[in-house]
């Protein structure tokens, strides 16, 4: 055991002189299981059959048993750990806080700053032959006392130092922001438990627990957390795109394909499999090592070998565009903290998600669309931000830049025009020294201009918002949707568990012809029957659905697994009979076929073979569908009769839809026989599920959370629609929508199911049309019996549409594995935390920790808390900004020195931007934001309300400040501190400025606290004691700044009455605010809003990025790319036009009068619309669909992409040509021309699907871009 202390986790270059001891210990080694893994299928099986001789063979050498597991005593445990690694696949490093630092330093107005201080000091430290300083002119600030020439080094230094504090406190918000995400990545993980048997006992153990050697028990839903090879299977399909790139599924089974790999999702089935390999050992943790995730291991092969392993991964991620791979690779530094929160998800140490980001690049498209960024587009407010900052910062820019160059053309005029001086060479340092003079001062106006504040205040907004939802149930997974459920329109959500209790209870039951109202007395159903059923519902479940006795004596039995099953088997212990003994008798080893549950079949089988050697079946499934397949009833004496359809329509009406209207689940359980020679043919399901024998109709009852009906009318209130999408009956769907409060009677809606649903949202060809969604969705409420696609189409509808003003933005709940898709499409996924699966709770965005609809209000509140909390913050900065802009500007050009200087801008960027951003940021959420309507993507972030906030006080303090300037000496009776000499000590005059100026904006923070123009702006300040401990924190230093900051801060100590007056105009901040809330804001009607959202909801994301060059390029790409295609469109249009005219054999007038009016643009968007709608259809598939977001998501990609297909264009259009003249028929409908492209570009998706798989700059990209 020469390497068992080495180290904890177990990476594989494992030396090999401990690896043959281990083999020894053991009958396989590492290296055997790992190479055993590789292989699939048929060679699998060999190879175990070869090595092993079969699965029990092999699990001795594991030294495990396939049906008791692990003994589980702990030195074992720890034993296998050491020698075939432990279940965890080690972070990537985080980032330490000295490259943070040096991040943050790039910044590139603190870089100018820094450049500007350095060059301060030098030239302060260069003395000038003194007896000439006269004749350099007297702007160069007449005499100078010996003290002050010594000081002129402290400006510069001061600039330094407060440049390093901005720097620090960015880095250290970056460092608690990373350390944040990684706590709440482990908090994930820690959540994370998976079944295994030890001892014979089935029991829950935290992912990373599992060890080689345990026998896992997997089932529908589960996400793989080790490799394996099955041990006994039921049905069990595997999605392994995530691993192969093929998203068809692969059936597994013990005799065919045994091979189950960690980070491949379960999507039908059960079964148990024996752990071969965990952690870095595993398929997956092998692809992370090579993507550079196992960053020790990289560490300790030398810089040689690292850069062959990235090599060979990028080899392995061909297919993924360079640019992902690198940002894969790399944590970059990103200041959207949606793309870091996704990237934190792949990188975090993975225990459960091994595969979230590193694919083999070949992944499906749900893996590529995560590597980029896998929300739609960017997060409504980061869109909006974005915009402002950019605006803002080039404000600053020509303000800083006129700053500038007023100042140095006044000191050049004045000093060689008016008072005509020579330039002499020993002057040149003191003028070099005016020069970087002005050059700070510019550069501060542009400090204090650009709000970096911003990123900032929404990183702590989101930060610390998330860390409060916790409290709230709420664990969210991608940062922005926090932010994007404030703008919530609708929430389409399941009803079992989230809505209801999800604790199912059997309450009627229509069994021997009887219609028992409550469960009925074991006497009262004959013993044949009863039998039966006990024996149907015991063995024909999962058996890991149990009922466990209460943890406390009074509580309720607890229900473990599937509910609707655990109702069933609550039934069977309300006959007074035990289930499992029943399956003691049975075990699940002995099962002789299982067809299990899924959405298709809406019902589950089981077939034993009896003592005779016959085999029987016993079925459950949704009533109406299994009453379908059955035949025969059991009667009062417990014998088959015949059971017509006339009765079974006559049970449906007397039995089921009572027990519907009342809010139950019916359930059908019923049975067939089959001989045993000749053995039916198992897996041809159409002749095996018919003619059941029908042994009775349970109604169960799953009763509505009790908090619901309030939660959905507070989201009601809120401008929220609630709908509920269930796979249950339509009238048990409204029953419970009633009790809830989603539909009320009396008002207009509609309640379809899935089939109704479907036969109106398509045309004659079974296409979806999205006018047909827009005509129902505005009043679906409830969409009963609907399949997984339904949900995602109903999702997809809503969130395309453009009924209406404005763009819907959905939130979706769902809990099973087929919800991944309408979890990921909605704008928000919610997943549920209990009884979520991990296909589920990896597409969401928030997990629900307590499964509560009432967490979703939360999550709602939190939402717009952060939209509010940033507008606060914007109404602060953006005064300060226009104020100190204004005074640094005009007090220059009017007194060639800024009143504020740069230290003390620096202070006041510091209050501004990083105080104030926490202070405002981290407000409480108040019960008053349910009671407005969602802003919606167009509403601009600064309403008019704001502005005129902003603007008034604005007015007061540039006011008070230039009063100050130009008359404060008088006022005070002191020196004036205006045209100071170059090195002059600080004045009173200019220390009383300053802060004053502090003072208003602190005070002003207070009325920047409100922003829907409330007068109590002290309402409820002592909740956030974040907030008061800034203000008078800030207060405290700014005491300490002005009395004994001195010459670095340029300050002087003022007396106490001095401080009083700054006080006073302080606080008339606060009066002033009052006045101006009283102003009615639409009697203004000049005030503009600004930062509004994107104006086209279609502008895919890219076009908001950060980077104000990348916006451009795309913009010239994407109207040449639009040009482009409205003439080649233009073009198949009239050719379409001319063929069918010739059809038709009307006249050509009329399609050369269309050629004229094509251009009309209406008639182009007409035409995209059609062609959009069209083009839709035919990229439904999801590897298009894929391959068309992963390419949007990185711009470098788009931007030759429109020109050099312009020949595919042609092309098209001669095929269309010959399609058309083959078969089409002149349109019948009046939009002559929708039809006719319709029909032509469906004859030709097949082409162009094969130009978008093909090459991702293909005109469908383009398109797809420009739409």
């Amino acid at each position: 055991m020469g390497d068992m202390t080495n180290s904890a986790v177990d990476f594989y270059p494992k030396n090999q002189r401990g690896e043959s001891n281990h083999a020894g210990e053991f009958g396989c080694s590492l290296d055997e299981l790992r190479s055993l893994m590789e292989l699939r299928g048929a060679e699998g099986v060999q190879k175990m059959q070869d090595t092993y001789g079969d699965v029990n063979g092999f699990c001795r050498r594991l030294k495990t048993s396939p049906t008791e597991g692990l003994a589980g005593n702990p030195a074992d445990l720890e034993n296998r750990k050491q020698i075939f690694g432990r279940n965890f696949i080690p972070p990537k490093k985080p980032k330490t806080f000295l490259q943070l630092v040096w991040e943050a330093l790039q910044d590139v107005t603190l870089i100018i700053l820094e450049l500007a201080a350095i060059i301060s000091l030098g030239l302060s430290f260069y003395q000038p032959p003194g007896e000439r300083s006269e004749m350099c002119g007297s702007a160069a600030g007449g005499v100078e006392g010996e003290g002050e020439a010594e000081a002129g080094w402290i400006e510069g230094a001061a600039i330094l130092l407060s440049v390093f504090c901005v720097v620090f406190v960015t880095a250290f918000n970056d460092w608690s922001k990373e350390k944040q995400f990684r706590g709440l990545q482990s908090r994930i993980e820690q959540e994370q438990k998976f079944s295994v048997v030890r001892g014979g006992q089935v029991i829950q153990i935290p992912v990373s627990e599992i060890v080689t050697g345990d026998i896992a028990q997997i089932k529908y839903g589960d996400l793989l957390p080790a490799d394996g090879v099955l041990i006994q299977g039921n049905d069990l399909k595997i999605d392994e795109s995530s691993l192969t790139g093929e998203s068809d599924h692969v059936r597994k089974s013990a005799d065919k394909d045994p091979m189950l790999l960690s980070g491949t999702h379960v999507m039908e089935g059960s079964g148990k499999m024996v752990v071969t390999a965990v952690g870095v050992n595993s398929q997956t943790g092998i692809i992370f090592t090579l993507l550079g995730a196992g960053g020790e291991e990289e560490e300790k092969k030398d810089k040689k070998e690292r850069i062959n392993s990235q090599s060979s991964s990028q080899m392995s991620t061909v297919k993924t565009p360079p640019h992902n791979l690198i940002r894969k690779m790399q944590d970059g530094n990103m200041e959207n903290s949606q793309n870091k929160a996704k990237k934190q998800d792949g990188a975090a140490a993975m225990e459960m998600q091994p595969l979230k980001s590193a694919e083999g690049g070949d992944g499906d498209d749900k893996e590529k669309k995560k590597a980029g960024s896998s929300k739609k587009e960017k997060s409504v407010l980061q869109g909006k931000l974005t915009k402002l900052a950019v605006q803002i910062g080039k404000a600053g820019l020509v303000m800083s830049a006129i700053t500038v160059i007023i100042l140095v053309l006044y000191f050049a005029i004045d000093t060689f025009v008016i008072q005509k001086l020579q330039w002499l060479p020993e002057c040149t340092p003191v003028y070099i020294q005016f020069f970087v003079k002005f050059f700070i001062i510019g550069v501060t106006v542009l400090v204090v201009a650009v709000p970096e504040g911003l990123p900032l205040a929404v990183t702590i907004s989101l930060a610390y918002s998330v860390k409060k939802m916790m409290k709230d149930n709420n664990l969210v997974r991608h940062l922005d949707a926090c932010e994007t459920m404030g703008n919530a329109t609708a929430i389409c959500s399941d009803k079992t568990g989230t809505l209801t209790t999800n604790r199912m209870t059997v309450v009627q039951a229509y069994v021997g012809e009887v219609h028992h109202k409550e469960v009925p007395d074991p006497d009262a159903i004959p013993s044949k029957t009863l039998d039966m059923l006990v024996n149907a519902i015991s063995l024909n479940s999962a058996y890991t659905s149990k009922i466990l006795p209460p943890e406390k004596d009074i509580g309720l039995p607890r229900q473990v697994g599937n509910k609707t099953e655990c109702g069933l088997l609550g039934l069977v212990l309300d006959l007074k009979r035990d289930y499992q003994t029943v399956r003691d008798q049975t075990p699940e080893e002995k099962l002789y076929k299982v067809y299990t549950f899924n959405s298709e079949r809406k019902s589950m089988s089981t077939v034993i073979k009896m003592q005779d050697g016959s085999f029987r079946m016993y079925s459950k499934g949704a009533s109406e569908i299994v009453l379908k397949k059955c035949s025969n009833i059991l009667n009062t004496a417990g014998e088959p009769r015949g059971f017509r359809p006339r009765d079974r329509d006559e049970m449906v009406k007397k039995v089921i839809e009572p027990m519907a209207c009342n809010g139950l689940r019916t359930i059908c359980i019923a049975f067939r026989d089959f001989p045993g020679s000749p053995e039916p043919d198992w897996d041809n399901e159409n002749i095996i599920l018919i003619d059941l024998t029908c042994i009775a109709v349970v109604g169960i009852e799953d009763p509505v959370r009790p908090e619901v009906p309030d939660a959905i009318k507070k989201c009601q209130q809120a401008g929220i629609t609630v709908r509920m999408v269930t796979g249950d009956n339509i009238n048990t769907a409204r029953a419970i929508a009633i009790k809830c409060g989603i539909i009320s009677p009396g008002e207009d809606f509609i309640c379809l199911e899935g089939k109704d649903f479907n036969r109106r949202i398509r045309n004659e060809k079974g296409e979806i049309e999205q006018e047909r969604i827009d005509k129902i969705w505005p009043k679906l409420r409830v969409l009963a019996r609907s399949s997984p696609t339904d949900k995602h189409t109903l999702v997809k509808g809503i969130i395309d549409s453009l009924h209406g003003e404005r763009r819907q933005v959905v939130a979706v709940t769902g809990d099973g594995t087929n919800d991944g898709p309408a979890l990921k499409k909605a704008d928000v996924g919610f997943a549920m935390g209990i009884a979520g699966t991990d296909v589920a709770k990896e597409a969401s965005d928030i997990i629900l920790t307590d499964d509560n609809f009432s967490s979703i209000v939360k999550a709602v509140m939190w939402g717009r808390n952060v939209y509010d909390s940033i507008s606060k913050f914007l109404q602060f900065q953006l005064t300060v900004n226009i104020v100190a802009v204004i005074v640094a500007f005009t007090g220059a050009c009017i007194t060639q020195d800024s009143p504020l200087k740069a230290v003390q801008m620096l202070w006041v960027n510091l209050i501004m931007d990083t105080f104030a951003s926490l202070a405002l940021a981290t407000e409480p959420p108040t019960e008053s934001l349910l009671m407005r309507k969602p802003y919606g993507r167009n509403k601009p972030l600064i309403s008019r309300t704001m502005m005129k906030n902003i603007l008034g006080h604005g007015i007061y303090q540039l006011t008070v400040i230039f009063t100050l300037l130009f008359a404060g000496e008088t006022i005070f009776n002191i020196d004036s501190g205006r045209n100071a000499p170059l090195h002059a000590p600080p004045s009173e005059h200019y220390t009383i400025i300053f802060n004053t100026f502090v003072l208003m904006q602190l005070f002003n923070e207070i009325n920047a606290r409100k922003i829907h123009g409330e007068k109590n702006v002290f309402d409820g300040i002592f909740r956030n004691p974040i907030f008061c401990s800034i203000v008078f924190g800030t207060f405290a230093i700014q005491i300490v700044i002005i009395q004994f900051g001195g010459k670095p801060f340029s300050c002087i100590p003022l007396q106490i009455d001095q401080w009083l007056w700054c006080m006073v105009l302080g606080v008339g901040e606060l009066l002033w605010g009052q006045i101006i809330s009283s102003i009615p804001t639409n009697r203004l009607k000049f005030l503009k809003e600004a930062g509004h959202g994107t104006q086209k909801d279609d502008i895919p994301e890219e076009e908001l990025n950060e980077d104000a060059e990348e916006i451009d390029h795309a913009e010239r790409e994407l109207r040449r790319g639009q040009i482009l295609w409205f003439r080649g469109l233009n073009r198949i249009q009239t050719q379409i036009e001319v063929v069918n005219t010739f059809k038709s054999g009307t006249s050509f007038q009329g399609a050369l009068r269309r050629q004229s009016s094509v251009t009309s643009q209406n008639q182009d968007i007409r035409v995209v619309k059609a062609f959009r709608s069209s083009l839709y259809e035919g990229l439904e598939k999801p590897e298009s669909k894929s391959s068309i977001h992963n390419f949007m998501t990185h711009p470098e990609f788009r931007i030759d992409d429109s020109q050099p297909h312009i020949p595919l264009i042609d092309d098209t259009d001669i095929e269309e040509d010959a399609a058309l003249k083959q078969n089409s028929s002149p349109p019948s409908s009046p939009n002559k021309n929708n039809n006719a492209i319709d029909s032509g570009i469906n004859l030709t998706t097949d082409t162009s699907k094969s130009a978008t798989s093909s090459s991702p700059g293909s005109p469908l990209h383009s398109l797809e871009t420009s739409l």
